[in-house]
């Protein structure tokens, strides 16, 4: 079930001595907010919802701080020390399901741990069940952008490195973040869904062949424009301006929103993305021409080989 802390949120908000309230959430929570909302006005605060997409602990509602003294941001882990802001994770508390599909493809003794913020406060409980069958779970301990043990982000693998295992298991649904711990760290990823026990082995074959394709494909362009985002957990200004200088006909393009209209009106036959890195991965069927990640960038430009692939990760 998933769990709003509104007490804690409330208890929080009056130790921080705010008045006025902003609110922030991603798209899965933010029917939640106008309940929070009524709360917290009968607590005394005045409070306003931000209601523009939210993507992660990176995209805060920043510009709502001009009317508020507080953001409240819920559904991730804090991302920055900004005082004005206050980060409250929203996780899911799940039994651990039965785990005889995943151990029978397991195939060592020692085995790495990564979930999201959602599932990963129960990797430990996950680890207790591993012993009992003779593994060896490694959990890693958090980095500066992912603040619980075990923690990946779209953006970040560094705790699926990190594990010190020659196999991992992911704790959560969905693909993206499994096969992007399958390519930064170059080992084998199982999945384990939490609520039904299925497991699988992720397979990165069928995305890197469409990468490749889209690097050819952006072949053909005479002109690149190198997106840098206006959100202040996903800029990269330098890494742009060292791309940029990697071709006599590329430029730096601002965005704060990334969409199949914008990259049409800009008129740019292709695109480098270091905004977000799941926008090249994950969205590119929304674009109308190629958007290429940094790394493939660079394989277009010959300055990096194919063989020596990695995918796009914001560190710092």
């Amino acid at each position: 079930m998933s769990l709003i802390p509104t007490s804690e949120i409330i208890r929080k908000a009056k130790m921080r001595g705010a008045q006025r309230i902003a609110l922030q959430a991603p798209e899965g929570l933010k029917r939640r907010l106008p309940d929070l909302a009524e709360e917290l006005r009968r607590e005394g605060f005045s409070v306003l919802i931000s209601g523009d997409p939210c993507y992660g602990a990176c995209d805060t509602a920043v510009d709502a701080l001009e009317w508020a003294d507080l953001l409240i941001h819920l559904g991730h882990t804090p991302l920055g020390d900004d005082p004005r802001i206050l980060f409250e994770p929203v996780c899911m508390e799940t039994e651990i399901p039965p785990l005889d599909r995943l151990i029978s493809l397991l195939k060592g003794p020692a085995i790495g741990l990564i979930s999201t913020v959602q599932h990963a406060p129960s990797l430990p409980r996950l680890a207790d069940e591993l012993r009992k069958h003779g593994f060896h779970p490694v959990i890693a301990a958090p980095s500066p952008r992912t603040p619980l043990p075990g923690q990946v982000l779209g953006c970040t693998y560094a705790a699926a490195r990190e594990a010190g295992a020659d196999e991992l298991v992911y704790f959560g649904t969905g693909l993206f973040h499994p096969i992007g711990s399958a390519i930064a760290t170059g080992r084998r990823v199982i999945t384990l869904d939490p609520f039904t026990g299925d497991a699988g082995v992720v397979e990165t074959e069928r995305l890197l062949r469409r990468r490749f394709a889209v690097i050819e494909k952006a072949r053909s362009a005479d002109r690149f424009g190198i997106i840098v985002s206006q959100k202040s957990g996903q800029e990269r200004m330098r890494l742009a301006e060292a791309l940029a200088a990697l071709h006599p006909r590329a430029g730096i393009v601002l965005l704060r929103e990334v969409s199949g209209d914008q990259l049409i009106n800009l008129g740019f036959p292709c695109y480098v993305n270091t905004a977000c890195p799941r926008l090249a991965l994950d969205d590119q069927i929304r674009f109308p021409v190629p958007v290429l990640s940094p790394p493939e960038f660079e394989i277009l430009c010959g300055r990096r080989k194919w063989d020596d692939y990695v995918i796009d990760e914001i560190v710092a």
